[in-house]
């Protein structure tokens, strides 16, 4: 059994320890409320824009197309990978990762696959065997529209312009606090219509000033929230894996806080027991 100084000096670490996480767990949990609203505001009109979009190329006829939803021969294959920046959030980020290279070595393990990594954790651990085409950590610094819109500008550069045949997104889609599912999400090329039912119940529209100019300017801003979207939900994930993470951590502390105050109250009792067994045995010794 250890000595008393040794689990007095425990008991005071895993309390330090306690205040630690219990801090961060509200730290996190004042962050999420802001990042819920956001995603959840956001979320409608995302889904607005996408249905908008899917009727749109409903209605388009062959003569009108996009280099966004150019098929080809999927030989290049870009992964946008999307974690967060800080650890101590459970299997936040490592389930990106696994995803990611899950990817890789399964539907394009023939293929070439490079990643671009949003987000430190991902970065730091794709890095090591994997080549990455660019990162952005700091989009977190001021996490807004126009700091994301470059980046998606970037990936439609690199589809148009040839670099890559398909463009995934891999990001964690915030439900709860306590869950995050990992979505795999097909950025480029567009996906069409492929459901007839909808292609027939598709809306009438009155292109004006025309269909062209029309998918022109709308499926930039689609992709370009699409992306947004990905992050922002990510965002909303990584706060509340940390508090659930980070309440877990403060329970166990606590659990181990009172093993070892009950560990220490032994100790005690059983020296001071063998104190008084020493000293009736020191008083009879006199005697005799």
């Amino acid at each position: 059994m250890p000595n008393l100084k040794e689990i007095r000096n425990r008991i005071a670490s895993v309390s330090s320890t306690m205040q630690i996480t219990s801090a961060m767990k509200m730290v996190s949990a004042a962050k999420l409320k802001k990042a819920q609203d956001a995603i959840t505001a956001m979320r409608p009109y995302s889904d607005k824009l996408s249905e908008l979009l899917r009727d749109l190329s409903a209605n388009l006829d062959g003569d009108t197309d996009s280099s966004y939803a150019d098929v080809r021969k999927v030989e290049k294959v870009l992964i946008v990978s999307v974690s967060s920046n800080r650890g101590l959030c459970g299997a936040f980020n490592s389930n990106i990762v696994k995803q990611s290279v899950s990817l890789l070595q399964g539907e394009y393990g023939n293929k070439q696959v490079d990643f671009v990594t949003i987000g430190k954790k991902v970065d730091d651990l794709l890095r090591k065997r994997h080549t990455i085409v660019s990162n952005h950590n700091e989009v977190y610094d001021n996490l807004t529209f126009e700091t994301v819109a470059p980046i998606a500008e970037g990936l439609m550069a690199h589809f148009t312009e040839g670099r890559y045949d398909r463009i995934l997104l891999v990001y964690n889609r915030f439900k709860n606090a306590a869950t995050q599912t990992v979505i795999t999400e097909q950025f480029l090329p567009i996906e069409a219509v492929k459901d007839a039912s909808v292609q027939q119940g598709a809306a009438d529209y009155i292109f004006e000033p025309s269909e062209a100019e029309i998918v022109e300017q709308l499926i930039p801003k689609s992709l370009k929230t699409q992306l947004f979207k990905a992050i922002r939900d990510s965002y909303a994930g990584e706060h509340g894996a940390r508090m659930t993470a980070m309440h877990k951590a403060t329970d166990n502390a606590g659990e181990l806080k009172d093993q070892l105050t009950l560990t220490y109250n032994k100790a005690r009792q059983a020296a001071i027991t063998n104190e008084i067994l020493e000293i009736v045995g020191g008083a009879e010794a006199l005697k005799n």
